[in-house]
């Protein structure tokens, strides 16, 4: 999405976003990288993935891309602290 834009995306391409979204951090999962910004630190250890980031930050707004990256380490912690509370519990 350009930064000139000001209406708001499409079904179709919010679709189009999500997709790249899925893509990239399907790339970032393999390599075992939770935080999206360990990239933006250190690209040499997803390199694999540059191309696929690039594309996911073209398609999506920027306050999306920040908000899905936020996203993926808040869910990443959430899941680790249910199976360490499970684990505490017994159950």
């Amino acid at each position: 999405m350009t930064a000139e834009s000001t209406k708001p995306p499409t079904r179709q391409e919010r679709q189009h976003c999500w997709k790249l979204r899925d893509e990239y951090f399907a790339c970032l999962d393999r390599l075992t990288i939770v935080d999206p910004v360990i990239v933006e630190k250190e690209p040499e250890k997803a390199k694999e993935c540059l191309e696929k980031k690039s594309k996911y930050e073209d398609a999506c707004m920027a306050s999306w891309v920040e908000y899905f990256n936020k996203r993926r380490v808040l869910d990443v912690k959430q899941r680790e602290y249910l199976e360490f509370s499970k684990q505490q519990s017994g159950k």
